[in-house]
């Protein structure tokens, strides 16, 4: 049976010449979600946090199921860990890989997992703008970082597939502002992402905004650090592609909500 692993510390020593599925299925700790063939805990090893993901085998038929609504099924925990080894390489804060595994070529019976260090000092990004208490100068360093981050991650042909702003987490104890991105289980990497995965990622980031009161301003100002250049160039050479973007958002809102957004800062006044 073919096994792919990548054991570090402290697993690599607690772990040595054992049999490491074995080892994570016997883990217990508190549990987070527990859906399908997927679940997720805390435990505590030597005093440290660690997150644990176990993928069991999805079948084919859900496998199938998913190609014929055109969606690209996600077999296993690979996905998550090569974006993280991705992002590392290109200087985006994201989680830390403790220990990784997956067995079995057939990807309808895989079964995979992967531990990642717990961030610690840290609030998602959701909680901090919905709750009001940001200075507009730090509302501003939330755009650039946010922006600057999810422009990386794109021009290394990674797309997230959940990205919202509940996924990016404040390390709020530290001077500068940074923004780790998370749960990245549906990520996908190739050499450049498609457009439509692209307005999906980014109208994610809008229609999870748009209860932040935001003006046309802060728009420009996430548009240049995404783009990392002019606006006014940018947005002569793409605008279908933004229009695009503002009109799914839209829609997602209005499909959650029930309503158009009241914050819009494209709206009709």
């Amino acid at each position: 049976m073919r096994i792919k692993k990548d054991l570090r510390a402290p697993f690599d020593r607690l772990w040595r010449d054992c049999d490491i599925f074995e080892k994570v299925f016997a883990l217990e700790g508190e549990e987070f979600r527990n859906v399908k063939n997927r679940r997720t805990f805390r435990i505590e090893v030597e005093k440290d946090g660690f997150f644990v993901k176990i993928h069991r085998g999805v079948g084919w038929r859900e496998i199938f199921k998913n190609l014929l609504q055109f969606k690209l099924p996600v077999t296993g925990a690979g996905n998550e860990y090569r974006a993280l080894e991705k992002l590392h390489d290109i200087g985006v804060d994201t989680m830390e890989t403790a220990a990784y595994g997956e067995r079995n070529w057939n990807p309808g019976a895989r079964e995979s997992f992967l531990i990642t260090r717990e961030l610690t000092g840290v609030i998602s990004l959701e909680d901090v703008v919905l709750s009001g208490n940001f200075t507009p100068a730090l509302k501003r360093q939330f755009i650039r970082v946010l922006a600057t981050s999810a422009g990386k991650m794109h021009r290394a042909g990674i797309n997230h597939r959940d990205c919202y702003i509940c996924h990016y987490l404040w390390h709020r104890e530290e001077e500068n502002i940074r923004l780790s991105v998370i749960d990245l289980h549906r990520a996908q990497i190739r050499k450049k992402v498609p457009r439509r995965y692209l307005v999906k990622d980014v109208a994610g980031l809008l229609f999870s905004s748009f209860d932040v009161p935001l003006s046309r301003r802060d728009i420009w100002r996430f548009i240049h650090f995404y783009c990392g250049g002019d606006v006014r160039k940018e947005l002569a050479e793409r605008r279908k592609f933004y229009q695009a973007v503002y009109k799914a958002a839209c829609k997602l809102y209005r499909k959650e909500h029930g309503k158009f957004p009241q914050n819009d800062p494209f709206a009709v006044k």
